[in-house]
């Protein structure tokens, strides 16, 4: 009896479409109640309409969960979603959830949302209030920086991207001099022309600066000097020289032992109060500092365990070639190392990212430091949802696009065959 219950590659026909049919049944009826409210078993009692999906759901991936059955599709499903009961079981309520969650998020959004509008008496829905959005959009992206002068930021970033793209296509034997200058050089011309003061053009002081722009500005300059030190640092701990080995285990295991938010407040409060008098260095910079010192150290780590990976025979053979340190690590053991912990290095990276709001707690107002701004606005009071909805959804994009570009990068440098 209980062979004949049993699915198997020999009753697959009979109980595949049945299996199919009892899975179907339970979707449907999940969709009509969460689109619709219509639920087309509701003359059972409620408590076996309510377990209705779960139960046909479950008894319909027990009739199709048939191991090697042939069918590359089904054995896919069984293997990654329907190995076991349990499985089945989490699968569904997970799908069943999702399902549930997709028609208020929809109603919210974009149903019942407002979009028109330039006062939040003009959100008359249940919904989203993007008429928030609307009206911030320059201070989220600027943050306080004069309206007339915001041509300068934005020149300063299609700059940016214009020279990346053309470094991206330009030949092999020119790319290295547009790295460098994109690197060492850029950088500094897009801060000079964002700040002013010079070639006429009028001074915005950093307390002005905020919003994504800010966002980018503490990320790429962090990213840019935060992986050379780290790899310096991972270097100097595997040093055989004692001085150097353990300035290096210091420096790292103090920046790694205390939170960013100390190292912020250190950098804006206590850090001025040790200068020598008339002596002044600007909040941004020293925060800059900070970040890019705090994600050094965690940089190190990562670059240390790519330099751990690679066997001895590597550093020997390079050795045998009449090598020097500096000549061997550039051409023979970092690439190796640093291809090893792509992912390491992405998610440090995605991090720091992530860590530039907590620069609002030291007066800085990038994305999230203005939407907490707008939001205790008297005429916005109440419209917190909407705008760390929309910071979210720009930090995913960001993230998401950093996510795919370390994939793709770690493809390219694959060996394996």
């Amino acid at each position: 009896m209980m062979n004949i219950l049993k699915p198997s590659k020999q009753n697959l026909k009979t109980y595949l479409p049945i299996g199919i049919t009892f899975i179907f049944l339970s979707f449907l009826n999940v969709i009509l109640n969460s689109f619709f409210q219509f639920d087309f078993v509701g003359f059972f009692p409620k408590g076996i309409s309510y377990f209705f999906p779960l139960i046909f759901g479950f008894i319909g991936f027990f009739l199709i969960r048939v191991e090697f059955s042939g069918l590359r599709t089904l054995d896919l499903l069984n293997k990654n979603i329907n190995s076991s009961n349990f499985n089945a079981i989490l699968t569904l309520l997970t799908l069943f959830i999702i399902i549930k969650s997709i028609s208020p998020l929809i109603n919210w959004f974009f149903l019942d949302a407002n979009f028109i509008g330039s006062s939040k008496d003009d959100c008359t829905g249940q919904g989203a209030c993007w008429v928030f959005i609307k009206v911030w959009f320059r201070r989220l992206i600027y943050g306080m920086y004069p309206d007339p002068e915001q041509w300068r930021i934005n020149t300063a970033f299609l700059s940016l991207f214009a020279l990346v793209g053309i470094a991206f296509f330009s030949p092999r034997k020119i790319k290295k001099y547009f790295i460098f200058f994109l690197i060492f050089i850029y950088p500094f011309i897009g801060i000079k022309l964002i700040s002013g003061g010079d070639f006429g053009l009028k001074y915005v002081e950093t307390a002005a600066w905020g919003g994504l722009s800010l966002t980018f500005i503490i990320s790429a300059f962090a990213i840019i000097f935060c992986f050379p030190i780290g790899v310096f640092l991972a270097l100097g701990r595997r040093s055989d020289l004692p001085a150097i080995k353990y300035i290096s285990i210091g420096f790292i295991e103090l920046w790694r032992g205390v939170p960013l938010i100390t190292v912020l407040f250190m950098a804006s409060v206590m850090f001025p109060m040790f200068l020598p008098d008339g002596t002044f260095i600007d909040k941004l910079i020293r925060v800059l500092f900070a970040i890019t010192l705090f994600e050094a150290a965690y940089m190190a780590e990562v670059v240390r365990g790519g330099l751990q990976a690679l066997p001895k025979g590597q550093y020997e053979a390079a050795k045998s070639l009449g090598m020097g340190y500096w000549r061997m690590n550039a051409l023979i053991i970092l690439p190796q190392a640093l291809k090893l912990v792509i992912p390491g290095i992405a998610n440090t990276l995605l991090a720091l990212v992530k860590d530039t709001p907590l620069i609002f707690v030291v007066g800085l107002m990038e994305l999230a430091g203005m939407i907490g701004l707008a939001k205790t606005n008297p005429k916005w009071l109440g419209m917190a949802m909407e705008g760390y909805v929309f910071a979210g959804l720009v930090f995913w994009v960001i993230c998401y696009a950093m996510s795919r570009y370390s994939q793709n990068l770690e493809k390219k440098l694959s060996t394996e065959r």
